[in-house]
């Protein structure tokens, strides 16, 4: 062991060196730079020629494997990181361990295949509070390492304790942001009508996402008393989906004791008994239950050697599984008040039809039986004109009354001007796109409400399109709105309603653009847009889906005339 001889001014160099290097560690909150800084700086301040931090966790196993000195190449060859045992398992929780020689230490087990050689050793254990994170290797300095040398390794390693953990707080801080926006995102699309299947699938993914997962499962009831893996993202998805859950396994005791499980790997589990989960290593359970209901299981899955779910982990996919679950609870009470509304709304229109049309029929009937008898015996026809005329009167009222009784069913909101049907519609779409669209309603190149536009321009809209246009334009606009917030990820939705001309040259033009993704390679679901072609191809216009001019986002548009022969 040799000594490094100094003066003043060289110690005054190596004190502002050191000082720079732990201010830089605490400047960043990134953990992969705070490890690579780490690593960097202390083989520097200290002439090592190799170095690296080995992160352990729980159970002695390493997670993470940051380098200096060995290149790509070598590292692929080496392998897997080494493990904390022979010399390495020698590093005190406190101080350090300096060897001239490490090959010479009682506990020395050799090197592996490729391994360069090494002779003087320098090692460290890095503690984050009372844990111990990881260990500090440093090896090949010329001459052996010094006292300075473990004075400099031991401020680093205090310098990268403080780093690490504020590192690790503000990733924390992140990963509960994103959980709280993948929460906000799934009531949103609840709250807008989503269909529960694209809301399961949108819980898989983002869960999986947001976790770091590898694969996400999503666990729910099926026939009799089965529970099974009914939405799979993710790696070996079409090995999980179906799965059903043993009755005594950890999903059902999940689902049945309300409280989360970690497990750090399912391959070694002795007590696994799904084949297609021997695949995985970290494990995650996280019960969807709420006011004691359960729901499902968010199951989270990470490949064999990756890191294990913490404490955290669990905390906050638990606390995102119940808000789902109670998402859900809230869109069945509410499809069930739906169904209750419609069956009020269906008992409404019998007694409308029983108290109006039906008695209306049979007062009519009566008077053409009074006609019929009337005939009989003789009477002069011009006496039953006038209770024939009656009776035409009551017919004709009572087909409007089941026309305003059918078209009420049809759409509540129908009696409305078609202009403020479409802002309605432009207003309700801000809660699945999370912003307001912009609308346009154009009438013979005035747009409406300019000030440019005549004040008739909204009642001229309403005659020229007609009531049975009306509803279709309305659905054309809101089947786009929808298309926009479920699919395209936009920042910006722009629709645009234009009336043109008269006659059998008029025409209304509905286009619905968005800036988002743009159309999927593959669409599995095109219910929505085959009904809006066939309400143009019934009234003889055209339907359109494509690009944007710019190339980027989706471009509908929706064409018919205004005066045109409905196609039956």
């Amino acid at each position: 062991m040799t000594s490094r001889g100094t003066d003043h001014h060289d110690g005054s160099l190596a004190a502002a060196d050191l000082l720079q290097a732990a201010l830089g560690l605490a400047s960043d909150l990134d953990l992969p730079t705070v490890l690579h800084r780490f690593v960097a700086a202390s083989a520097d301040l200290t002439g090592a020629r190799f170095a690296a931090i080995n992160v352990l966790d729980a159970r002695g196993r390493s997670t993470t494997f940051v380098h200096t000195g060995v290149d790509d190449r070598l590292a692929a060859l080496l392998g897997r990181p080494p493990h904390a045992i022979g010399v390495l398992g020698s590093i005190p929780s406190h101080g350090t361990l300096r060897l001239d020689d490490l090959v010479h230490h009682p506990t020395f087990k050799g090197f592996p295949a490729h391994h360069p050689p090494m002779g003087s050793f320098l090692g460290t254990a890095v503690r984050v509070r009372d844990r111990v994170f990881g260990y500090l290797y440093l090896s090949e300095k010329a001459g052996g390492f010094t006292d300075e040398d473990d004075e400099i390794v031991i401020t680093l390693a205090a310098a990268a304790a403080v780093a690490i953990q504020n590192a690790q707080m503000y990733a924390e801080s992140k990963r509960r942001e994103h959980w709280l926006q993948a929460g906000q995102q799934i009531t949103t699309m609840l709250l807008s009508g989503a269909e529960e299947e694209d809301v399961l699938a949108q819980i898989a993914a983002s869960s999986r996402e947001v976790a770091g997962a590898d694969t996400a499962a999503l666990v729910l009831p099926s026939v009799a008393d089965t529970w099974v893996m009914e939405i799979v993202d993710g790696v070996g998805a079409d090995e999980l989906m179906g799965t059903v859950m043993p009755h005594d396994g950890r999903a059902r005791t999940v689902l049945r004791d309300g409280n989360g499980l970690v497990v750090d790997s399912l391959s070694r589990s002795r007590a696994m008994r799904v084949d297609a989960m021997r695949q995985f290593g970290p494990a995650l359970y996280a019960p969807m239950q709420s006011d004691g209901r359960g729901v499902g299981v968010l199951v989270l899955l990470r490949r064999v050697g990756s890191a294990p779910f913490g404490p955290n982990d669990l905390a906050t996919a638990e606390s995102y599984a119940a808000q789902a679950a109670l998402a859900l609870v809230l869109a069945e009470a509410r499809h069930a008040q739906d169904i209750a509304a419609l069956l009020d709304e269906r008992e409404r229109i019998a007694r409308d039809l029983h108290d109006l049309a039906i008695q209306q029929l049979f007062a009519t009937g009566m008077q053409l039986e009074t006609v019929r008898r009337r005939a009989a015996r003789g009477v002069d026809p011009s006496e039953l004109t006038g209770i024939v005329e009656d009776a035409l009167d009551n017919v004709d009222s009572t087909v409007r009354q089941i026309r305003s009784i059918v078209h009420a069913l049809r759409d509540p909101d129908a009696s409305a001007p078609l202009a403020e049907r479409l802002r309605r519609e432009a207003s309700l779409a801000r809660t699945g796109l999370g912003f307001a669209p912009s609308l346009v309603i154009i009438v013979d190149h005035r747009v409406l409400d300019s000030v440019e536009a005549f004040d008739g321009d909204a009642g001229v809209l309403d005659d020229r399109v007609g009531e049975d246009m009306a509803d279709d334009v309305v659905a054309v606009v809101r089947e786009g709105l929808a298309n926009a917030a479920r699919h395209a990820r936009a920042t910006a939705v722009a629709v645009r309603v234009e009336l043109q001309g008269d006659g059998p040259a008029g025409s209304v033009v509905v286009e619905v653009e968005d800036d988002g993704s743009g159309l999927p390679p593959a669409r599995d679901r095109k219910s929505g847009t085959d009904n809006l072609a066939a309400r143009a191809r019934r009234h003889g216009g055209t339907f359109t889906l494509g690009a944007t001019s710019s190339g980027r986002g989706t471009l509908l548009t929706w064409q018919a005339p205004v005066k045109g022969r409905a196609i039956h």
